[in-house]
């Protein structure tokens, strides 16, 4: 029996984003009035696995596959309105007719971000974040030029028109002239479109924002779901390899419209190891037998993209930073079957930096660069059976070891623990 949901609650990435959110986000669904997705776009995913069958979601909320919540996608989020009808075309599909609001105030992924994703990548080489090429970060930069354009918008024909012009020019001119792309779509043709989508989404846009507030009023179960982590915060972590939003819990309030003053419990999920899609370095990265077995066994392909997944051992110097930045009360550690038979499992506790012993994350490139992994080595454990899911005691005495070992570094307890990828393969405490 699951104890009952908090009733504001947070669930948030601990790493590099891929760590199991979904599943522990659709675990505690069903007892939320509201999830509520407040940044990022389809450059995040989130698989829930539920009696076999698998959902891979990008924009709705993991709660959708309940019928009592009510699925919020914030302002926060920046919404590629074909990708949205699509997901919500697929869940009709399958049986699940979504109970969705997305924000009146939410800026729209428009064709010529896409293109300019892909020119500002090759312009940026090395220095590049391994964009997904999703239009993310152009959208979030005209969202600060104050030439986007937001759901409302897309219901407003000559509004729309007055704003796709300033921002078609300006994304056109600085992807041809100045970084030698190409945009592909002229504007008639994506205000036709782009029209059509609005009225096809029309019956789903809201103020989210005076929604959320009177739930709140009205003492609802809100349950915040974060896309991507904590390692990918594009003010907290190794920039320039970032995602384009605060990840951090704390950007709540601006990506809903909302502030709360009192959050009941904020859940930082991390996998037992780490993984990392995209460009950057990784100090705790492993390659070889190792890392193909973790990366078969975990099934560490992108949910959004399918690439291949970097595996490398869990790094507690990343995690002492997710507890630190959000203010974590509770760890949500997924995927330790994945590390079953693994006669011994390192565990980074600190960096060497040029012979310098760093415990904290560093804000220099330079140092990240040149990070090597600090180990502790624990015990590894065989393959188990949980009999008894609600008897956290009743793990294996090295997988407990294992959890004690990180709650001890990182000051933060072990709460959640997920052995498995179904929703029911999940051990409290």
């Amino acid at each position: 029996m699951k104890p009952a949901t908090q009733k504001i609650s947070v669930i948030v990435g601990a790493q590099w984003g891929d760590e199991g959110k979904g599943k522990i986000t659709d675990f505690f669904a069903g007892e939320a009035d509201y999830v509520v997705r407040f940044q990022g776009g389809n450059n995040a995913g989130h698989t829930v696995i539920v009696n076999d069958e698998t959902f891979k979601l990008h924009l709705v909320p993991s709660g959708v596959l309940y019928s009592k919540p009510v699925s919020v996608i914030g302002n926060g989020v920046v919404v590629d309105p074909k990708v949205l009808l699509a997901e919500i075309a697929g869940l009709q599909k399958r049986g699940v007719n979504p109970n969705l609001l997305v924000s009146d105030r939410a800026h729209v992924i428009m064709p010529y971000h896409i293109d300019m994703d892909v020119a500002i990548t090759e312009h940026q080489g090395k220095l590049a974040a391994g964009s997904t090429k999703r239009g993310i970060a152009p959208v979030y930069a005209d969202k600060m030029y104050r030439h986007g354009i937001r759901m409302i918008d897309l219901l407003e024909p000559e509004i729309f028109h007055e704003k796709l012009e300033k921002s078609y020019l300006f994304n056109k001119n600085v992807a041809e002239k100045a970084l030698g792309g190409k945009i592909s779509l002229s504007l008639e043709s994506i205000y036709n479109d782009y029209l059509g989508y609005g009225n096809q989404l029309n019956k789903y846009i809201a103020d989210t924002s005076k929604i959320l507030y009177d739930a709140k009023k009205d003492g609802k179960s809100i349950l915040f779901e974060g896309a991507q982590g904590i390692s990918l915060d594009v003010d907290h972590v190794i920039y320039p390899h970032t995602t384009s939003s605060n990840t951090a819990a704390g950007n709540i309030a601006a990506g809903c419209g909302v502030s709360f003053t009192k959050i009941d419990k904020i859940i930082g999920a991390a996998k037992a190891y780490v993984t990392r899609v995209g460009i950057s370095p990784f100090p705790s990265e492993i390659e070889g037998e190792s890392a193909k077995s973790l990366r078969d066994k975990g099934n560490e392909y992108g949910t959004t993209t399918g690439r291949p997944r970097r595996v490398g051992w869990l790094d507690l110097v990343q995690l002492r930073q997710a507890v630190r930045v959000n203010g974590l009360t509770d760890i949500a550690l997924i995927k330790l079957d994945v590390l079953n038979n693994f006669k011994e499992l390192p565990i980074c506790i600190a960096y060497d930096v040029n012979g310098k012993t760093i415990a904290e994350m560093p804000a220099s490139l330079s140092d990240y660069r040149n990070a090597k992994p600090i180990y502790k080595i624990l015990p590894g454990w065989n393959d188990f059976n949980i009999k008894n899911e609600s008897d956290f005691s009743s793990l294996p005495k090295n997988i407990l070891k294992y959890i004690n070992f990180i709650e001890e570094e990182v000051d933060c307890p072990i709460t959640i623990v997920s052995v498995g990828p179904q929703r029911h393969q999940t051990v409290l405490k």
